[in-house]
């Protein structure tokens, strides 16, 4: 497993065999511990949560509509709402849509309405029909089945015919990702199992599946995989410890205290240490690829150079990384709390308030632990890289004999 069969002039000499048999071996504990720790935090089904919500509610079924009349009304919103928070001005409007059994007929609020909808829209609707009760329509969503379906498809087909059979092997890599997130992380999860322990199992799991399937069966792979699998722990117990340490309790919006109701025996505090170690998982494998990489590289451009020079100069490598993974980091994380960035600003609140609420906060220790995780696993790999990269080869001119000194002197004298 630790070994590719291929040579290129990155793995130059002769086949380290020893070397490859003993990383096989480690690989193949490793993989046998994930796969035990699996066994053991398998979620039983009996425990996780299944058809509970607004939507799964007796009398409650989901179908697909197609708009056929948008007629606007006053609704009287605008000002407060009846707990005091901003209402949307303007009109709300009354929809007629077409059902596979006939018309349905419900209202957008103000808000829904003001966003956006026009007859031949696709849209999803609750059917509501409670014993004794006349049935009625709610709006619940636009279909956005065939868009996205189309821009998965896109994507593969880019991802395949630019990188070939590794974006091909990556493809399988991100269907192996979400099998091990939603058949075990989330329902592990969902049935009390430690958070973090599950995401750090789970995250282990993958990483040993993807990388090898994307990157090839290699030591310098195995190398990365070494990397990311200490980084991984870092970070979870960074996470752990700072999740504590700043009181992040994951109840920061109105959806994690609908959850908790769902579901009481979550705990919603483990999940945003797991969390951080799932969420960093992309950019930690990046950094820790690219650092194998740049050591095999460098030995095969300075086969005589020796260990400390060849960490020295991936390291200057890495530090450039390090601050453009960061920076990545930091976008991610802010793209994804931007509506609650926005409404923070429009609230005209100070930056000290905004960084220590619930919301914000586990963004901005999210950011920090991850990547501090991947500040650390640079140099971790890097290490690991030079350890296992094919040895300095002396390339000092050998000293003649001195049977072969006599027989030039002769030839000159001669």
């Amino acid at each position: 497993m630790a070994h590719s069969h291929s040579h290129t002039s990155v793995d130059y000499g002769p086949p380290r065999r020893g070397l490859a048999t003993v990383l096989t071996i480690v690989v193949l504990a490793l993989a046998a511990l994930a796969i035990a720790a699996m066994v053991v935090l398998w979620p039983d089904t009996n425990n996780v949560p299944r058809d509970q919500g607004p939507y799964n509610g007796q009398g409650v079924s989901t179908l697909n509509a197609k708009v056929t009349g948008v007629d606007p009304f006053d609704c009287n919103s605008g000002g407060e709402g009846p707990d005091g928070m901003p209402q949307v001005k303007g009109d709300c409007a009354h929809i007629t849509a077409t059902v596979d059994d006939g018309t349905a007929t419900f209202n957008l609020d103000a808000a829904r309405y003001k966003a956006g909808i026009k007859p031949g829209d696709e849209v999803k609707i609750l059917r509501i029909a409670h014993k004794g009760q006349s049935v009625f329509y709610e709006f619940l969503d636009f279909q956005r089945g065939v868009p996205l379906t189309a821009l998965a498809a896109i994507f593969a087909v880019l991802v395949v015919v630019v990188a070939r059979w590794r974006g091909f092997f990556a493809m399988v890599g991100i269907g192996v990702t979400l099998l091990a997130l939603t058949k075990f992380v989330l329902p592990a999860f969902l049935s009390g199992e430690d958070p973090l322990a599950v995401a750090i199992v789970g995250s282990t799991a993958i990483m040993i599946v993807v990388l090898y399937l994307a990157h090839g069966v290699s030591i310098r792979t195995t190398s990365a995989l070494f990397g990311t699998l200490v980084g991984i722990g870092l970070t979870g117990g960074l996470g752990l410890a700072a999740t504590a340490w700043t009181s992040l309790s994951g109840i920061g919006s109105e959806d994690d205290q609908v959850l908790v109701a769902t579901v009481p025996t979550l705990d919603l505090s483990g999940v945003v240490a797991a969390t951080m170690v799932i969420a960093g998982l992309g950019v930690l494998n990046d950094v820790t690829v690219t650092q194998a990489s740049a050591v095999w590289e460098m030995r095969a451009l300075q086969p005589a150079a020796r260990g400390a020079s060849l960490f020295a100069s991936a390291m200057r490598i890495g530090r450039d990384h390090i601050a453009s993974s960061v920076y990545t980091l930091v976008f991610a994380y802010a793209g994804s709390a931007m509506t609650i960035l926005l409404l923070i600003t429009a609230y005209q609140r100070g930056l000290a308030e905004v960084a220590t609420s619930e919301e914000i906060g586990t963004e901005i220790v999210r950011t920090l632990v991850g990547a501090i995780g991947l500040v650390l696993a640079v140099p971790i790999t890097t290490i690991f890289a030079v350890w296992l990269a094919p040895k300095a080869i002396d390339q000092t001119p050998a000293e003649p004999s001195p049977s072969h000194r006599g027989n030039h002197a002769g030839t000159a004298g001669g």
